[in-house]
């Protein structure tokens, strides 16, 4: 049985904050994979990734729904429902390269 999640209706075109997790970069931390706040356009990585950027994120501001952003997937999540939702038709695409830790 599907979900209905009415976050899906909050999701915007954003800019993207930054080309890898804003805060890893800022630090030095390495990351899994991007996620894409698609409320503001906060980039920060996956929960796969050590510091869980875009779940600290929705925790600090309350922005429900991201898109898997590394490479564009074509899908989003919204954390409220735990719902995952298509996006193939408004993925953001990504500058590129996505640049990687070292």
């Amino acid at each position: 049985m599907a979900i209905k999640c009415e976050h899906v209706e909050l999701v915007r075109d954003v800019t993207p904050s930054a080309d890898g997790c804003e805060a890893c970069l800022k630090t030095g931390s390495e990351w899994v994979h991007l996620r894409l706040c698609r409320i503001c356009g906060h980039v920060g990585c996956c929960d796969s990734s050590p510091n869980k950027h875009v779940t600290r994120h929705f925790h600090e501001t309350g922005h429900p729904v991201m898109e898997g952003y590394d490479p564009p997937e074509g899908w989003g999540w919204c954390y409220v429902h735990e719902a995952i939702f298509d996006l193939r038709d408004c993925m953001t695409p990504h500058p590129g390269p996505i640049p990687r830790y070292t």
